[in-house]
């Protein structure tokens, strides 16, 4: 991973982190899977709607990210951007 896309990972990630802070409520969980791509997961335990939730930083720096419910709370989403292939 180069320096550009590893700085945009850790603020999709702070981002997702400080919104469930804010807005969801404990416990919360942070998951970096990788597999053909990297997802940052963020759940919490708060209600399933994202009402108040500022996700437009971590929108613009992801290539794909999105909620889902679960039992209890929410998951919030977000796969990086890659670099650019040489």
């Amino acid at each position: 991973m180069d320096d550009e896309t590893a700085d945009d990972t850790q603020l999709i990630i702070s981002e997702l982190v400080t919104n469930a802070v804010r807005y969801g409520s404990p416990p919360i969980e942070l998951r970096l899977i990788h597999d053909r791509t990297l997802t940052c997961e963020v759940r919490d335990a708060g209600a399933a709607a994202e009402g108040g939730r500022d996700l437009f930083i971590a929108a613009r720096l992801a290539q794909a990210w999105g909620t889902r419910c679960t039992a209890p709370g929410k998951t919030i989403w977000a796969e990086p951007t890659p670099p650019p292939v040489p």
